[in-house]
């Protein structure tokens, strides 16, 4: 169900990518162990970042690394900005439907950029390339959006799903009635595969909590030497 094209290992050849797929799941729009997590890793955030600076969150190895991707499209990473509203302002991680919200809860852990799909929706197989900077997609928001050259991007047989500037797509986001669910994690140069798979592990764990009879279908952490 997932495909790597040679253009992506040869532009990428140190980057990694995760998908964890998962079935019968649920999604409620609130669920009262998801949100003490959610308290409790606010609290561990603040106390762990206590005191430091943008500089000095800049510099830890998970945001420099993403940091350097984002800087060659003369963009910020946006999971940073999060950090720094969470440790600095004493803000949230957003409310929102508990698939997702376990989705963002394990995304400012880890730091590890993440997106979600409706598995329903897709039309398999997954595809990972490299964006021309032709290509086009409908923003989860709405809006039309042409990808930058050189970014990665992951396509169905339709069409665009996510890439790492821009983020998920709106045809196949996670609704109400989602019971099969797709996530995907894009990890540039300097971010291992252990890193990965812990994460895909955390966010499993995070929708075990929502939906106890879920089953994973595929936990899998591919790179571009493989």
């Amino acid at each position: 169900m997932f495909e790597i094209t040679p253009a992506w290992r040869s532009t990428f050849p140190q980057a990694h990518v995760g998908v964890l797929v998962m079935k019968d799941v649920v999604n409620p729009a609130h669920h009262p162990l998801l949100e003490k997590q959610k308290a409790d890793l606010e609290a561990e955030l603040r106390a762990r970042f206590a005191g430091q600076d943008r500089a000095a969150l800049a510099s830890h190895p998970v945001l420099h690394a993403y940091g350097e991707y984002y800087r060659r499209f003369k963009k910020t990473y946006h999971v940073q900005l999060q950090l720094e509203s969470i440790v600095m302002k004493g803000k949230s991680i957003p409310s929102v439907a508990s698939l997702v919200e376990a989705m963002f809860i394990a995304e400012i852990k880890n730091m590890l950029l993440t997106a979600g799909h409706d598995l329903g929706v897709l039309h398999l197989p997954l595809t990972l390339d490299v964006s021309k900077g032709t290509e086009s997609y409908t923003l989860l928001r709405g809006e039309e959006q042409v990808l930058k050259p050189g970014d990665m991007m992951i396509s169905d047989a339709l069409d665009i799903v996510s890439n790492i500037i821009y983020g998920p797509d709106q045809r196949t986001q996670i609704n109400a009635n989602t019971r099969n669910v797709v996530f995907t994690v894009y990890a540039p140069t300097g971010i291992g595969e252990k890193a990965v798979a812990q994460h895909l592990q955390d966010i499993r764990d995070l929708v075990l909590v929502i939906a106890p009879q879920a089953q994973v279908e595929l936990l899998e952490v591919y790179g571009g030497d493989q």
